[in-house]
């Protein structure tokens, strides 16, 4: 180990540095939290996840301390296209053009679809998202990709929130999305349809956010050996995503205490 005799003599004198109990109920805390998460908690999140428990402390310390423990997190890859639209189907024009902080809930949701790959073939994940929170309000989950599929997730979704008529419902120009069946479903609902351009996935980037983290966060770091098996951890990372993860356009607020504070300060129901 390249160490002189004297060196190492000199080291085993040296008293051991004691870790207080403070100290270490707070790398215990961040160790479970990094665990729960399934690494996926880099600097930032977790000094916003320990300072929502109490702890006084800084991006700094944490990131230091999660060197030592030796917790990293796995990089996401890159963005897919998922879906084409038939040329037989109309469009919706861009309503939103990348504005994706409406001042409250139920004015602007947008939904897409990705693709999730299990030991018994791919399953497809249909979500609707409301933008005002991040608040995932409904989705599907199946082994095909169908018109059937996106709109399960869009009846969800006004059942559960019932909104008021108006609302803008965001997507890309995948044939799902443009389909009559889905079209004629958004004008039974009262809603106003917006898609983005073609190829263009930053136009629709909150929701390909949501499953960058779902995946790679969640899905990716365990084994998925059935289809089962998949729609139960999609189930447990929107509760997880829902209740525990804290989003800077919230205010580092989860999605459900992101619409209490509203509901609070408006009193919106």
């Amino acid at each position: 180990m390249k160490v002189s005799k004297s060196a190492y003599y000199d080291w085993c004198k040296r008293p051991g540095k004691l870790i207080g109990a403070q100290e270490l109920q707070l790398r215990r805390r961040i160790k479970e939290l990094f665990k729960a998460t399934r690494s996926s908690l880099g600097s930032r999140k977790m000094m916003k996840a320990l300072r929502a428990e109490g702890f006084e402390i800084g991006r700094y310390r944490v990131r230091r301390l999660m060197d030592q423990m030796g917790l990293k997190v796995t990089q996401r890859v890159a963005y897919k296209v998922t879906t084409k639209r038939k040329h037989s189907d109309s469009v919706a024009g861009n309503l939103l053009n990348q504005n994706f902080n409406p001042v409250g809930p139920n004015q602007i949701w947008a939904g897409d679809v990705t693709y999730c790959r299990t030991g018994e073939g791919w399953m497809y994940l249909a979500v609707v998202m409301d933008l005002y929170s991040r608040r995932i309000v409904g989705w599907a989950i199946d082994k095909t990709m169908t018109t059937s599929l996106v709109l399960r997730a869009l009846i969800t979704a006004y059942n559960l929130r019932r909104p008021s008529k108006g609302l803008v419902f965001h997507s890309d120009r995948g044939s799902q999305y443009t389909s009559k069946r889905y079209r004629k479903q958004l004008q039974r609902f009262g809603m106003r349809a917006s898609m983005g351009d073609v190829g263009a996935c930053w136009d629709n980037a909150v929701v390909e956010r949501f499953f960058g983290s779902l995946k790679h966060d969640w899905l990716f770091k365990v084994s998925q050996p059935t289809r089962e098996h998949m729609k139960r951890d999609v189930a447990a990372y929107i509760r997880y995503y829902h209740l525990k993860r804290l989003h800077s356009a919230n205010g580092g607020r989860s999605p459900v205490n992101h619409e209490l504070l509203f509901k609070n300060v408006s009193g919106f129901s």
